[in-house]
C-alpha cells in the first residue's frame, strides 16, 4: 500500500509516531489519552486505529524504531579500525547527536519503556541489552588493551547513565557547544577515570641515622 505524504514529506505514520513521541515525553505514556493522539496527529478515532493496534503497540513502535537505529549507528562505529578510546569517543558523538535530534524519542524509550508488557517488552529488552553491550565491548576492548581499568557492568551502566542523562539538560539551540562537543568532553571524563595509571617504583630510603638520645624533660614521639 503506497504511504500517503504530506507537503513536508512526512507520511501518516511518521506523523503519528513523531506526535506520540512528543506527547509521551511532554505528558508521560500513562496519561495520554488515544483520543489525545487522534486529534494531535489531525486523525479521528476510527483513522487512528487504522494505523496503530493500540496505544502499548505505538510505545513499542517508536522505541524499536530508534532503538535500532541507534543500535545500525553503533555497529558502524565498532566496525571502525581505530582504538578503544577513539572508538569510544564515536560512540559517544552518535548517542549525543541522536538525543539532540530525537530528544523525545530517547525521554520516552529511556523513561516509558517499562510500560511495555510480554513479548513487545522482552523484544525491547534485548535491542536495549544489545545496544548497551556495544560500550561494554569497547571497553572490554580498552581492558584487553591495557588501556582502561575496568568493563565491568557498574562502569558500563555509570558510562551510559551519564550520556543518558544528557536528555534532561542538552539544548544545543541555546548552548554554545555542539553535541559532538558535549560528547568530546563527557568522553574525556570517562576517559580520566577509566585510563591506567603506572604503580610507582617503591621509594628507596637511605639508611636511618642513629637516634640521638632524648633532651631532658622533652617526651620522645
Amino acid at each position: 500500500m503506497a504511504r500517503h505524504r504530506d507537503s513536508a514529506g512526512e507520511s501518516t505514520q511518521e506523523r503519528i509516531l513523531r506526535v506520540a513521541a512528543e506527547i509521551f515525553a511532554r505528558k508521560g505514556y500513562h496519561a495520554t489519552g488515544v483520543a489525545e493522539l487522534g486529534a494531535a496527529a489531525g486523525l479521528q478515532r476510527g483513522a487512528l486505529y487504522y494505523h496503530i493496534k493500540s496505544k502499548e503497540d505505538l510505545l513499542y513502535d517508536l522505541s524499536k524504531r530508534h532503538v535500532e537505529e541507534a543500535l545500525e549507528r553503533g555497529r558502524a562505529v565498532l566496525a571502525l579500525d581505530v582504538g578503544p578510546v577513539e572508538k569510544l569517543r564515536a560512540l559517544a558523538c552518535e548517542h549525543l547527536r541522536t538525543i539532540a535530534a530525537r530528544c523525545a524519542e530517547v525521554t520516552v524509550v529511556i523513561r516509558e519503556m517499562h510500560a511495555l508488557t510480554g513479548k513487545r517488552a522482552k523484544q525491547l529488552t534485548a535491542l536495549r541489552d544489545e545496544y548497551e553491550n556495544l560500550f561494554a565491548e569497547v571497553l572490554r576492548e580498552g581492558v584487553a588493551q591495557g588501556v582502561f581499568a575496568s568493563a565491568d557492568r557498574v562502569v558500563v551502566l555509570g558510562v551510559l547513565g551519564m550520556f543518558n542523562w544528557t536528555h534532561v539538560w542538552l539544548d544545543t539551540e541555546k548552548g554554545p557547544l555542539s553535541p559532538d562537543d558535549i560528547a568530546d568532553r563527557l568522553t574525556d571524563l570517562v576517559i580520566q577515570g577509566q585510563l591506567r595509571v603506572p604503580t610507582p617504583a617503591p621509594a628507596t630510603h637511605a639508611p636511618a641515622a642513629a637516634a640521638e638520645p632524648a633532651t631532658a624533660g622533652v617526651p620522645c614521639l
